[in-house]
């Protein structure tokens, strides 16, 4: 499973919003409605497939147990990360208190990132774009140096990374 691309959307007043049928058929099977969604990085949420959850928790299994950062990390992830389903229309309802976390408004971009998907905050997401673009050629070079050998060590990384954004208190 690879999700790409970036696709604008509108939550509705019950803050669902459409996954479009593109990332609906790369998540995998149609019959499977479960997603889990967390708090994700630079003021996003992570939307997992089982699947790369289920690789995700393992990952973090085995990081130190005794690591102040991996047991506080963990209790702040997982106390936060709530299983949601796919309406028979393709839609997700987001829980308001992780909407409420990465400030979203009506606006939202959902950005496929290939094991997961981000829901960002239009106006978060086009600052977040407008700051990193510039620096493509860069992090390309970064990014690749490593090969396959750091992708492997990297997967879910983009939904776990330090934040650099202040998430708003409250969406307006």
């Amino acid at each position: 499973m690879l999700l790409t691309g970036s696709f604008h959307r509108l939550l509705d007043e019950k803050l669902r919003f459409a996954i479009p049928k593109p990332l609906r058929d790369a998540v995998g099977d149609p019959e499977e409605s479960v997603l889990y969604v967390a708090p994700g990085t630079d003021g996003s949420l992570a939307l997992f497939p089982p699947e790369s959850f289920a690789k995700l928790a393992s990952r973090l299994e085995q990081g130190s147990d005794d690591g102040r950062d991996v047991v506080a990390f963990s209790r702040l992830f997982y106390a936060q990360v709530q299983r949601i389903e796919l309406d028979k229309q393709g839609r997700v309802r987001l829980p308001i208190e992780l909407a409420e976390l990465a400030g979203l408004r009506k606006e939202i971009v959902l950005l496929g990132v290939r094991d997961h998907l981000e829901i960002w905050n239009r106006e978060i997401w086009e600052d977040y774009l407008q700051r990193t673009q510039p620096h493509y050629d860069q992090l390309a070079a970064s990014a690749l140096a490593g090969g396959a050998a750091a992708t492997a060590s990297t997967a879910g990384e983009s939904a776990m990374g330090s934040s650099s954004v202040t998430r708003p208190a409250h969406p307006k």
